[in-house]
């Protein structure tokens, strides 16, 4: 003899909610398991990219000033943690440390300003993340403002103004 029971309304409320949860779940594991796929895949070649880009920048712009000790600037591709670091000795002189962090999937950038007449150094430092917006291209994008770079080109611009400039942002 079978017994059928019955289930209260307020268990498959549950049960349905669990489900949803469930699925939901699912869904952000699948979605970055493809990102953390996607970065490793491309991200390297995005930051060998950018390397090349941001090289290549530094060397127009000391073509630009040809024998002007103040705006020869260094580009040093080979730092102990991966990236890169640029430097402008003249006044005031800028730094640019640029470490990438894959296990996060970021970059992290670090400028470090000195001023002439003896004032305090200013530092700034901010991420930048990688981002793929759900289409499989693989993009920078800034922690702090949210503004996405979709180019090498743009992403060295951005990061080389204020050390070739020497003014923060």
């Amino acid at each position: 003899m079978a017994t059928d029971v019955m289930v209260a309304d307020w268990i498959k409320r549950i049960a349905d909610d669990e489900r949803t949860r469930d699925a939901v779940r699912s869904v952000g594991e699948q979605t970055a398991a493809r990102k953390a796929e996607l970065i490793r895949v491309h991200g390297l070649r995005m930051l060998a990219d950018l390397r090349a880009a941001a090289s290549r920048d530094v060397d127009a712009f000391r073509g630009e000033f040809a024998g002007d000790p103040a705006r020869d600037i260094t580009f040093d591709s080979d730092p102990p943690q991966g990236g890169f670091v640029v430097r402008k000795p003249g006044t005031p002189a800028v730094t640019l440390a640029l470490t990438p962090r894959m296990d996060a999937a970021a970059v992290s950038c670090h400028y470090r300003f000195t001023p002439a007449a003896g004032l305090p150094t200013r530092e700034d430092r901010f991420d930048l993340m990688f981002s793929d917006d759900g289409d499989a291209t693989l993009r920078m994008k800034h922690h702090g403002t949210g503004q996405v770079f979709s180019t090498v080109d743009a992403l060295s611009e951005f990061l080389l103004v204020p050390v070739l400039t020497g003014r923060p942002r």
